[in-house]
């Protein structure tokens, strides 16, 4: 497995942008989807994007795509995630993960990830 350590998060006004940076240890970090999640106050976890072994291939959720981009460099063991136009609705704890599993429709759930990060919270502000 690999560990995970986030940083990046804070507060925003809607309309701006945050990077969320995810950085590995561990494990050989392009064997692994890296992945982010999301979870607000008395909702579920919920998949924001992910990212293939080779960063070639993205997936990200219908609430953020256009405002979203996730992306890896596998030489540093880190993958990132973009935020722009951000929204109040977007105000989350922040989780980043790294799973084995490919999910070729992008449709990820928590289940296909068993590393996480500690969460990092993410605060829009109307």
């Amino acid at each position: 497995q690999v560990q995970l350590v986030e940083s990046g998060g804070g507060l925003v006004q809607a309309g701006g942008s945050l990077r969320l940076s995810c950085a590995a240890s561990g494990d050989t970090f392009s064997n692994y989807v890296g992945g982010w999640f999301r979870q607000a106050p008395g909702n579920e976890r919920e998949f924001v994007a992910a990212v293939s072994w080779s960063g070639e291939i993205t997936s990200v959720a219908g609430s953020v795509k256009g405002r979203f981009i996730a992306s890896r460099d596998n030489a540093k063991n880190t993958f990132t995630l973009q935020m722009n136009s951000l929204k109040p609705e977007d105000t989350a704890n922040y989780y980043c993960a790294a799973g084995r599993k490919y999910v070729t429709n992008g449709h990820y759930s928590s289940r296909d990830f068993n590393s996480w990060g500690q969460g990092t919270q993410v605060t829009v502000s109307s």
